[in-house]
C-alpha cells in the first residue's frame, strides 16, 4: 500500500525547509528509523530518520528545494513492486515556486508593484524594488587607442589648448565621430600620466539578478525587520582602554590558554548582568509585560555563509574565562557546520555581537527579541592615552549597547555599560 512522507516539523517555528541531502535512492528499502534525510531549516540542518519502513519509490522534492511543513515530499510502498500510478500524495500543495534568478528584464516597476493600501491600523512593507537597466546608456569616454588623427571642430581644439585638455580622451558626439565644444566637459587634462587603456563595459548601468532567501535569511530579514520597527531602540556608547586585556591575553597564551577577546567581553558581561539585573530582561509583546531573567543565558552571534546564528552560553555568570572559551569554540563549531540543537540557540537573556576581528571600530546592533539588549563590540585599536599626565601609545576598544526603551531607562543603560568598564579595564576581575 502507497504512503506519503511530507516535510516533517523539526522545531516549534519551523514553517518551511529545504532538502540539504536524500540519503536514499527511488527504490531503496527503508527501515523503519534509518537516516533518510538532511532537512535545511532557518536555524540548522538536521537529519530526519523515516517513521515506517517501505520501499522509496518517488522523490517529490528534490535536494536545494523549498517545501513547507506537511507538503509531500516522498512517495513510498510497502511492498517493493506495488503500482503508484494512480496514488494522490497525501498533505498540503505545495505554493508556487521561486525561480532560482529573477532576471532584470522580469523587473516591476516601481508605480506597478506598488501595495494596495492596508487594513486598518496594520503596517504594511512598503515596496521597494530595483530600477530597470539603462539600455540606452552611452559610454562618454573613448574606449580605445585610435592611430588616425583625431576629429575635432576648430572651436573645439582651439578651447582644448586654452584648457589643457587632451582631445584622445574625449569622445565625441559630433558627425563621425567628430569632437564639439560641448564634448570637453569630459575630458582629461593634458599629462605624461596615462590611465591606461580599458574595454568597453558589455552590460547596461543598473543590470542586476536577484537570490531568493535561504530559509535562515528569510528568518533574519523578518526578526530584524520587526525588531527595528516595533522595539524603540536606544543606544550608548563607550570607549574603553583595552591595553589591560590585551596585556592578560598574551600572559594568558604564555600559560598555554588561548582566549579571545570576544571571551573576555562574555565574562564581562556576565558578572555585569549580575550587578544590574535590569539589563538581563527582555519584552513580551504578547502579554505586554517585562520578563525578568532569573539566569544570564549569554548569545553569541557567530557568522555563517548563510546569515547569522546565536548560540546561547548558559549560566554563563557560573563559568570561568577557559570554560566559556571553550564552550564558545564547540558552539561555533558545530553552528558552522548546522549541528546544532534548537535549545542551543532558541532563547538567551542578552546577546553579544562582536565585529571587532573585521576591524571596525563600531556599529550599532539591532536587539534580538524578546531580549531587552544587545552589546556590539568593536575593534581593538591603537591610540593616545593619557598615564599620569603624560600622553603614551595605548589601545582603545569601541562597545555600543542597544537597549529596550520600554524595559530599560538610558540611566540603567549607562551603568550597566560602565560596569562592563570596570571589568575590562580590569581583567584580574574576571580571572577569579
Amino acid at each position: 500500500m502507497p504512503f506519503t512522507v511530507t516535510m516533517p516539523k523539526l522545531s516549534p517555528t519551523m514553517e518551511e525547509g529545504t532538502i540539504a541531502k536524500w540519503h536514499k535512492k527511488v527504490g531503496d528499502k527503508v527501515a523503519s528509523g534509518e537516516l533518510l534525510v538532511e532537512v535545511a531549516t532557518d536555524k540548522a540542518t538536521i537529519e530526519y530518520n523515516a517513521l515506517d519502513p517501505g520501499y522509496l519509490r518517488k522523490i517529490l522534492v528534490n535536494e536545494g528545494i523549498l517545501a513547507q511543513v506537511n507538503q509531500p515530499i516522498a512517495v513510498f510502498t510497502e511492498k517493493a513492486d506495488e503500482s503508484i500510478d494512480r496514488y494522490a500524495p497525501e498533505g498540503i500543495a505545495p505554493t508556487q515556486p521561486v525561480a532560482k534568478e529573477a532576471k532584470h528584464q522580469a523587473a516591476a516597476s516601481p508605480t506597478s508593484a506598488a501595495p494596495s493600501p492596508p487594513a486598518s491600523g496594520l503596517v504594511q512593507q512598503p515596496a521597494f524594488v530595483p530600477e530597470p537597466p539603462l539600455e540606452t546608456y552611452e559610454f562618454a569616454f573613448p574606449t580605445e587607442a585610435s592611430s588616425l588623427p583625431t576629429r575635432a571642430s576648430p572651436l573645439a581644439k582651439k578651447l582644448a589648448r586654452e584648457k589643457g585638455i587632451d582631445l584622445t580622451t574625449v569622445k565625441g558626439s559630433g558627425p563621425v565621430g567628430r569632437i564639439t565644444s560641448r564634448d570637453l566637459d569630459l575630458g582629461m587634462p593634458a599629462q605624461t600620466v596615462t590611465f591606461g587603456e580599458r574595454s568597453l563595459p558589455q552590460v547596461a548601468p543598473g543590470t542586476y539578478e536577484e537570490v531568493p532567501l535561504t530559509p535562515m535569511r528569510k528568518v533574519i530579514a523578518q526578526r530584524l525587520s520587526q525588531a527595528k520597527t516595533f522595539i524603540p531602540h536606544i543606544y550608548v556608547r563607550q570607549e574603553i582602554d583595552a591595553g589591560p586585556i590585551v596585556e592578560a591575553r598574551e600572559q594568558l597564551k604564555n600559560g598555554n590558554l588561548k582566549v579571545t577577546y570576544n571571551d573576555f567581553a562574555i565574562r564581562a558581561v556576565a558578572l555585569a548582568l549580575r550587578d544590574h539585573p535590569v539589563a538581563n530582561s527582555g519584552f513580551n509583546s504578547v502579554t505586554q509585560s517585562i520578563i525578568l531573567f532569573k539566569t544570564i543565558d549569554i548569545s553569541v552571534a557567530v557568522t555563517l555563509e548563510t546569515g547569522l546564528i546565536t548560540p546561547i552560553v548558559r549560566h554563563a555568570d557560573y563559568k570561568n574565562l577557559g570554560e566559556i572559551s571553550a564552550e564558545v569554540k564547540e558552539l561555533a563549531s558545530r553552528a558552522k557546520t548546522g549541528k546544532l540543537q534548537p535549545e542551543e540557540y532558541k532563547g538567551g537573556s542578552f546577546t553579544i555581537s562582536n565585529m571587532g576581528m573585521f576591524g571596525v571600530t563600531d556599529f550599532c546592533a539591532i536587539i534580538n527579541p524578546p531580549q531587552s539588549c544587545i552589546l556590539a563590540v568593536g575593534g581593538i585599536e591603537d591610540a593616545p592615552r593619557v598615564k599620569n599626565g603624560q600622553v603614551v601609545v595605548g589601545k582603545k576598544m569601541g562597545l555600543v549597547l542597544s537597549a529596550d526603551h520600554r524595559v530599560v531607562d538610558g540611566a540603567d543603560a549607562a551603568k550597566f555599560l560602565k560596569s562592563v568598564q570596570k571589568y575590562l579595564e580590569n581583567p584580574a576581575l574576571l580571572l577569579i
